[in-house]
């Protein structure tokens, strides 16, 4: 990394890497987006480009047209299982070296920190490749062959859902839970890659500093800028995250 004020920063942070007990790393769609992973924000292409997430992402829309909203998740599906962990996921990894706790807690759908070897992933908006039933709720893990989509719950013959977090419903309550316990543990917090709007996981930085943590809140749209307790960096993390790992480790970090 070349820039100057980043180095900065990031040398600031050593130290308290460093003194850490328990790191909590918020995650969200910036952090996809450099494994190729399009983010909610993104205009759709191609059959879905005349679409808005908001109208295919809720339970009305799935009520109103099943087949539609399964296809356009088939489609996120596919480009997920085509997309590969990238540097940022790797560093937050090898920062389990590092400290002797991290929690990454993410608004991603896409697996892409258990793929990259994270030990501790709490998802708030679920996962694209789990599935539940609509009518019940419950978890679908198979169910008989068939062209029908979406395909029925073998339970209660209910239509079947992928199992993430729609626009008007509640994060599941235990995910929520454990974030909410992991930040109130941590001596050090980072945001990376979020906006910091969608509720309840935006107020978790705040919750973090209230309770004496350091956070550094990181995305494209936040000037560098040092405030302890509390960091602006300015980066992808691709960038960033292994050239802080990298001087935080006490051996040779490979991304």
């Amino acid at each position: 990394m070349t820039n100057t004020e980043t180095d900065a920063l990031l040398d600031q942070l050593v130290p308290l890497l460093h003194n850490a007990r328990h790191v909590v790393v918020l995650s969200g769609a910036g952090i996809s987006a450099e494994s190729g992973l399009p983010t909610f924000r993104d205009p759709m292409t191609g059959l879905w480009a005349q679409y808005r997430p908001e109208e295919l992402a809720t339970p009305q829309a799935f009520r109103q047209n099943p087949r539609l909203v399964w296809d356009w998740f088939a489609w996120r599906r596919e480009l997920v299982q085509a997309a590969a962990p990238n540097a940022a996921h790797a560093a937050l990894v090898a920062l389990e070296q590092v400290v002797p706790q991290v929690t990454i807690v993410t608004q991603n759908v896409d697996g892409l920190h258990q793929r990259a070897g994270s030990s501790r992933v709490i998802e708030l908006h679920g996962n694209l490749t789990r599935f539940a039933c609509f009518a019940e709720g419950t978890p679908v893990d198979e169910w008989a062959p068939t062209d029908e989509r979406p395909p029925r719950c073998p339970r209660c013959g209910g239509l079947v859902r992928p199992a993430v977090v729609w626009f008007g419903e509640q994060l599941p309550a235990q995910a929520l839970d454990d974030a909410l316990a992991a930040t109130k543990d941590c001596d050090l917090f980072f945001s990376i890659g979020t906006s910091g709007t969608v509720e309840p996981a935006a107020s978790l930085p705040y919750r973090a500093l209230d309770r004496g943590a350091t956070v550094v809140i990181s995305n494209l749209e936040v000037a560098n800028r040092a405030a302890p307790p509390l960091y602006y960096l300015n980066g992808r993390a691709g960038e960033w995250l292994p050239a802080l790992v990298q001087r935080a480790s006490l051996t040779e970090f490979q991304p």
